[in-house]
């Protein structure tokens, strides 16, 4: 089946290579870097690691049992309504925490993901699939990736989307390169974010971006459970246009 024109344009975007201030960017945000404290560091990638973990083996993000006979727009609007509450708990968390120097900040980035795991999962119940079921955590964890990741890595992520209910999955969690996961979402953290970290400007940046941050999550996963029920069994979920909030 031919996806709906905004998916496939969606798909192009995802994997246009990456533009010549791209490497501007990354020097910039290699420089703040170094700023950064080696044990804020450290924290960063512990936290994210250990949300990671959970997510795979706990129950705490399930937010719901999955909801059926729902027509596309009342599925895009709960996701809507969904997406801007997280928002705007992740724009309040990002800005205290932001204000609150190196440690505070540090703080902000197992608190928003565990922000964006949950509205996953909360949309993933929306579009009728059951969040404890591991093939879903797995599709859960490859529309992080793709929200959050390289050029070349949303290449392999979307990749890894397409077809999902047709294809075998991974019967173990240790299948899953978690790894390279969490290094995808650490490297993928843009320069605003990191600029959290400094003073006076991380109250302001953090609220911004964390905002920005989930608006992007959110999209992301909608889009990717409309290409996933227009590829699969249940195309009605799938088609139409565009939500326009997200």
């Amino acid at each position: 089946m031919t996806l709906s024109p905004d998916l496939l344009a969606w798909r192009a975007d995802l994997i246009q290579p990456p533009g010549p201030l791209n490497g501007l960017a990354r020097a910039a945000q290699q420089r703040i870097n170094r700023i950064i404290p080696e044990k804020v560091h450290a924290a960063i990638t512990t936290a994210i690691e250990g949300m990671t973990r959970a997510m795979l083996t706990g129950a705490d993000f399930a937010t719901g049992s999955p909801l059926h006979d729902l027509t596309l727009d009342e599925r895009r609007a709960r996701a809507a309504k969904a997406i801007d509450g997280w928002k705007k708990t992740a724009a309040v968390e990002g800005g205290v925490t932001g204000a609150g120097g190196f440690l505070m900040a540090a703080a902000d980035f197992p608190l928003l993901m565990s922000f964006k795991i949950k509205l996953l999962f909360e949309i993933a119940a929306i579009f009728g699939h059951d969040g404890t079921a591991l093939p879903e955590r797995l599709f859960i964890l490859h529309v992080f990736e793709l929200a959050f990741s390289d050029g070349a890595h949303r290449a392999g992520a979307l990749a890894a989307l397409d077809h999902w209910d047709s294809k075998p999955h991974p019967q173990h969690l240790d299948d899953f390169d978690w790894r390279a996961f969490q290094q995808q979402y650490r490297d993928h953290i843009d320069l605003a974010k990191l600029a959290q970290f400094l003073p006076v400007v991380g109250a302001p940046l953090g609220a911004i971006v964390n905002w920005r941050l989930v608006e992007k999550l959110g999209h992301t996963a909608v889009m990717a459970y409309r290409m996933r029920a227009e590829q699969g069994a249940n195309p009605q979920i799938g088609t139409g246009a565009e939500v326009p909030l997200l």
